[in-house]
């Protein structure tokens, strides 16, 4: 029997998505869905939850948890990984309470930033663990990685772990729809072009039956911005840069040293960013789970209609050998020629039977290569101190962030970082 395995199948709605599609994709009839986390109870809660799906959606797959992780990686031929190592508490509030202290402040801090660096430096040993049973039990598998900070994730996994890894992402997908629904317009018959690093890619082209769309895209959004709304530091970006970037406003105001600084506040309200926005989410997800549980859990009737998650459709393609198109963050092997070869890109990708095949795409435009190697500076640097466990390459890396760097002097930003060390105890492993 083949075998997909979840990793972090206590992420139940998230679980309930990617291998509800599973249960309705005819080519992953007969599967083996594999379910793995740290918390029992949380475990349960998925298996309860995707046994009732079973019956109402009459799959064949099989629904299997396990207490050891190897042995549900064992013989995968598909393995998805959503997990969070820290949570909300103690370490998300950690990453947000003790910059605070500083004067620096966040919007999500899980991509780069300080609160990236923490995270990334707090995931990377856990996930080398995971790469360490896979090419022990299942080597020849596909390694799907949704979680977060996607770029540093997905390149630790395939440079240093040996696994075969693409990352995926929802940015990508809701790009064009989300800005279009903004502005009105219909989105039948668009072709676009997506490339650049996760969280920062770019929206290169967007065309109707030839027809540049950017002229009228950027007319409307000028009329938008002249009123509060969810989008204005990514509308400020398209004006300053000239093309839409893929990731949400609240994210992108932290990937940059225009929007976030304490010596202009005015900017906060003017631009509508929401400080402290992810730490409000984990507040509201934890509140509402409480409701979902039941919903979800002990639903005998519970349904499911296929999502948009690239997971079954990746699946799917590999399985028949027919092609399907995903926006995927893979190694740069030339695929962005002003990009640096070390870094992780998101680029256009063929999946088929043969795996997954990313797309060449040429030069960025230079201005958003620029960009773009501000961020992949710190990711760099990152895993440079992930590996090498030296204390000097945290530094670097949040010395060299846009944010970090635009905020605080040299001195603060070591004492941060020290800080932090200190506060993650042993979430983190020594550094030297």
């Amino acid at each position: 029997m083949s075998k997909i395995t979840f990793l972090g199948a206590g992420s139940t709605v998230f679980a309930k998505n990617v291998l509800g599609d599973c249960m309705l994709t005819e080519s992953l009839q007969g599967f083996e869905l594999a379910l793995f986390d740290i918390d029992p109870v949380r475990l349960k809660d998925s298996e309860n939850m995707l046994n009732n799906l079973k019956q109402t959606t009459g799959s064949r797959c099989r629904i299997v948890a396990y207490s050891d992780r190897k042995e549900a990686l064992r013989g995968a031929k598909y393995v998805v990984n959503a997990i969070q190592v820290g949570g909300y508490d103690p370490c998300t509030i950690t990453d947000f309470e003790i910059p605070k202290k500083y004067g620096l402040r966040q919007t999500i801090g899980d991509t780069i930033g300080i609160g990236g660096i923490f995270r990334n430096l707090r995931t990377i040993p856990v996930m080398l663990d995971f790469a360490k049973d896979i090419r022990e039990v299942c080597p020849d598998a596909w390694f799907l990685n949704y979680t977060n900070p996607m770029a540093v994730l997905t390149n630790t996994m395939i440079t240093y772990g040996g696994v075969r890894t693409v990352g995926l992402c929802h940015s990508v997908q809701v790009c064009m729809p989300h800005l279009f629904r903004q502005l009105e317009m219909d989105t039948e018959g668009v072709q676009t072009k997506i490339a650049g690093i996760n969280h920062m890619a770019w929206l290169l082209e967007c065309t109707k039956d030839g027809i540049d769309l950017y002229p009228e895209i950027k007319r409307r959004a000028k009329e938008k911005q002249k009123e509060k709304h969810n989008d204005m530091v990514r509308f400020e970006l398209m004006f300053r840069f000239g093309y839409y970037v893929t990731e949400s406003s609240e994210h992108n105001a932290e990937y940059h040293p225009y929007f976030i600084k304490k010596n202009y506040p005015e900017l906060i309200d003017r631009y509508n960013i929401p400080l402290d926005e992810y730490p409000r989410r984990c507040i509201r997800q934890i509140e509402r789970w409480q409701t979902m549980r039941d919903e979800l859990v002990n639903n005998r009737s519970l349904e499911h209609k296929r999502s948009n998650e690239y997971a079954s459709y990746i699946f799917d393609a590999m399985e028949t050998n027919r092609p399907f198109k995903i926006g995927g963050n893979v190694m740069n092997t030339g695929l962005i020629t002003n990009l640096p070869k070390e870094a992780c890109v998101e680029v256009p990708c063929l999946v088929d039977a043969s795996g997954v095949t990313p797309t060449y795409v040429g030069d960025l435009p230079p201005q958003l290569a620029a960009l773009n190697r501000t961020n992949i500076n710190t990711q760099l640097l990152t895993i440079e101190a992930a590996i090498t466990r030296k204390r000097e390459h945290i530094y670097h890396a949040a010395m060299l962030d846009p944010h970090t760097s635009a905020e605080l002097s040299i001195d603060d930003i070591v004492s941060l970082c020290d800080d932090l060390i200190e506060a993650h105890g042993d979430w983190l492993p020594k550094y030297n």
